[in-house]
């Protein structure tokens, strides 16, 4: 059972007798459903609908915990205490620093909580405050590769990416039967009208692919961008109209001058567009 440390996610404590109703009324996650042992993903958005901050939340006790990456805590420490006002609501960094990820046959007996995004993808991983193995950290990136799981800074910029871009819609990060919270207009408007365009998929190369940042092309046009990559695997956020009428026009899709294979994650049910009238429609 690898068991991987990530010092690079950081913690905060939402506590006290309003701590459901404030985080419910304010982020994207339904968290009165939220099971035990389960961890979610979540954002708190721009009112234009971005991922302003993404996270994970899980419940502790009366109270909720929020992992996220460490150059995000203390943003997203002000901005949830900016919305706090008079709320009954207890905001503080956890007493643990980083966070360990656990998979494999023993999971199940470490006291972890649940990653709802790797478990709809079929994979039992757990997530632990603190310092509980020295695994490669390579081996936790080429997993979530695999499986098409992002995470902002490597496979997408704050502010500039919607919740469904990232697959928040399919993964358990995005409500749209709980009512009202910071940019929740905007996303139920793009789930009803189906304009959701821009989507993660893995990418795959015969050869090493090149860096975070490079450009992916059809015929010299832009579709996407590769994200986090490991060797000849990686993500992406690509725009699927323009991957999928490149792939069926039989259009090399390039990353750099890396030529590449593009997928939908298995999990997500996603297709590609094939048509302008299956892009529109």
């Amino acid at each position: 059972m690898p068991d991987v440390f990530l010092k690079d996610r950081s913690l905060l404590v939402v506590s006290g007798a309003e701590a459901q109703s404030f985080l419910q009324n304010l982020i994207t996650t339904d968290i009165v459903s939220l099971g035990r042992d389960e961890a979610r993903p979540g954002a708190l958005l721009t009112p234009q609908g971005k991922i302003l901050f993404d996270f994970m939340i899980w419940q502790d006790g009366d109270g909720y915990v929020i992992e996220t990456d460490a150059g995000q805590r203390e943003g997203l420490l002000k901005r949830l205490t900016m919305y706090k006002l008079r709320a009954a609501v207890t905001l503080a960094p956890h007493a643990e620093e980083g966070v360990t990820v656990s998979w494999g046959e023993d999971v199940n007996g470490n006291q972890g909580v649940q990653d709802s995004r790797f478990a709809k993808a079929g994979v039992t991983l757990t997530r632990r405050p603190g310092k509980h193995g020295d695994g490669e950290r390579a081996l936790y990136d080429a997993l979530r590769i695999s499986l098409g799981i992002v995470t902002s800074g490597p496979d997408f910029a704050l502010q500039d990416a919607f919740p469904h871009d990232v697959l928040m819609d399919l993964n358990g990060g995005l409500s749209f039967k709980k009512g009202c919270y910071v940019g929740q207009e905007v996303v139920s408007r793009m789930q009803h009208r189906g304009t959701a365009r821009r989507r993660v998929v893995t990418v795959s190369s015969a050869t090493a692919l090149p860096v975070t940042g490079t450009e992916i092309t059809a015929a010299g046009k832009p579709v996407g961008t590769l994200g986090s990559v490991e060797g000849g695997s990686g993500l992406a956020i690509v725009r699927i109209d323009r991957a999928g009428a490149a792939m069926a026009a039989g259009t090399p899709l390039l990353a750099g001058e890396t030529p590449v294979s593009l997928a939908l994650p298995g999990w997500s049910g996603l297709v590609f567009p094939t048509s302008a009238d299956e892009a529109s429609a």
